[in-house]
């Protein structure tokens, strides 16, 4: 595919379904190079159909946000294959059933569904982060947006689903921090979290409320503000949210 020389380039995370799959499409609706992460080779060869069936035109890479010894390798292999990333969406989550996942309390919560979270939640965002953000701070322009939960607000939180509560809180802790690292430079760097609400997806399950094209525009919403925008905050429906 060809782009504009001045075109933005943007990664969005766990790309290949729902939210991800959605956020990725917008964007490129909007003039956005997308490169659309996705766990394998397989998953790659079918989102590619789905978004040239849905209009889109992205390009499937391969990036595994659970592999945290392969992903700094992988980020540096992307910029040089394709582009500086300008925009960064760290979507991709998971929220484990069974026995101690999803369904459980904190002292059924098993400490291999707790590691494959944090894994998956917060290292890979942090990775992503650390390893995308310093060139966005040179080259002086960048939007971070986290795929966050209002299941992770500490002002709100109560029992059910520890793993991917705690996941959520910590990831709202990650933006924090990064933003302020953002507001000391005099890049026009923004990093926000935002809440897609309940979504009907493979996660959401099929009785949410919410279509993903819904779930996708906040999140679309701050990967484009511009530099009068926010930095630091967290959303949902556009509207901001208590931590």
């Amino acid at each position: 595919m060809a782009y504009a020389e001045n075109t933005r380039t943007a990664l969005v995370t766990g790309a290949n379904r729902g939210i991800g799959f959605e956020i990725a499409r917008q964007l490129a609706a909007q003039g956005f190079a997308i490169l659309a992460g996705v766990r394998s080779r397989e998953k790659a060869a079918t989102v590619a159909d789905e978004f040239k069936r849905a209009g889109a035109d992205v390009e499937p890479v391969i990036l595994d946000m659970a592999n945290s010894a392969r992903l700094p390798e992988a980020l540096v292999e992307l910029e040089s294959r394709h582009a500086p990333i300008d925009v960064l969406v760290n979507n991709a989550a998971i929220l484990i059933d069974g026995p101690g996942g999803f369904n459980s309390s904190l002292f059924e919560l098993s400490e291999d569904v707790f590691r494959r979270t944090w894994e998956t939640n917060v290292l890979g965002p942090m990775l992503t982060m650390r390893a995308l953000m310093p060139g966005m701070l040179t080259r002086g322009f960048g939007r971070v947006v986290n795929m966050s939960s209002l299941a992770g607000q500490l002002s709100n939180m109560g029992k059910g689903y520890p793993a991917y509560r705690v996941s959520k809180a910590a990831l709202n802790a990650l933006t924090r921090i990064a933003a302020a690292e953002a507001a000391a430079s005099d890049a026009d760097v923004k990093v926000n979290a935002c809440s897609p609400g309940w979504v009907r997806t493979g996660m959401g399950g099929k009785d949410a409320p919410r279509l993903p094209e819904k779930g996708a525009e906040t999140a679309v919403w701050l990967a484009t503000i511009d530099r009068e925008g926010p930095n630091g905050g967290f959303f949902q429906d556009k509207e901001a949210q208590p931590w």
